[in-house]
């Protein structure tokens, strides 16, 4: 594992964000089956086979120096509880490459009470500190509001509209794209 990532855990006032490891697994896979958390997204609950093997894919990938292109997804945890209650991620924006977008899931569950601003907050200054990003993305459906308000309340600005992107790209034409920069989201 990277140095640095086998190291990460933070923690915030309710949560825990860490590596995914192999007991994860289903607790990982359950909060998946709901096809409401898809809403807004370009994949779908997947049979536990084809889950496993992205599942050992997000491990793997935890490999990769923070130097060469990435995609990190994170485990997160009510601090409370202990439970799983989803994840949130930072890695290469394909079509943009070689930049990197911030993302995150909460399950429906846990909606509504800020644990994904609380997420991405934490990340988002990890992704500058620690990885040593000067510049984050993120995007979301202009249906999506509650993304769009994260958004704006860890500084990002909008930056425009997604357009004329082909092949695996295509679906986020519409989406609308969002910039952070390491000095703005240190002035807040």
């Amino acid at each position: 594992m990277n140095t640095a990532l086998s190291a990460m855990s933070l923690t915030t006032e309710r949560l825990i964000i860490r590596p995914y490891v192999e007991s994860d697994l289903m607790e990982s896979f359950e909060l998946m089956q709901d096809p409401e958390l898809f809403t807004y997204l370009h994949f779908g609950v997947m049979p536990l086979e084809s889950y496993q093997r992205l599942f050992k894919w997000l491990i793997d990938s935890y490999q990769t120096p923070f130097d060469q292109p990435f995609k990190y997804s994170f485990a997160i945890f009510s601090k409370e509880t202990g439970a799983f209650i989803g994840w949130c991620g930072v890695g290469v924006l394909d079509f943009m490459a070689p930049e990197k977008e911030l993302y995150y899931l909460i399950g429906r569950k846990d909606w509504g009470k800020g644990y994904a601003s609380e997420a991405a907050k934490a990340l988002t200054a990890y992704t500058f500190e620690v990885i040593g990003l000067d510049r984050l993305y993120a995007k979301a459906d202009p249906r999506n509001k509650a993304s769009l308000k994260i958004f704006e309340k860890l500084g990002f600005a909008f930056e425009r509209e997604l357009q004329g992107l082909t092949g695996e790209d295509e679906d986020c034409n519409g989406e609308l794209l969002y910039v952070l920069t390491k000095e703005r989201f240190n002035q807040r």
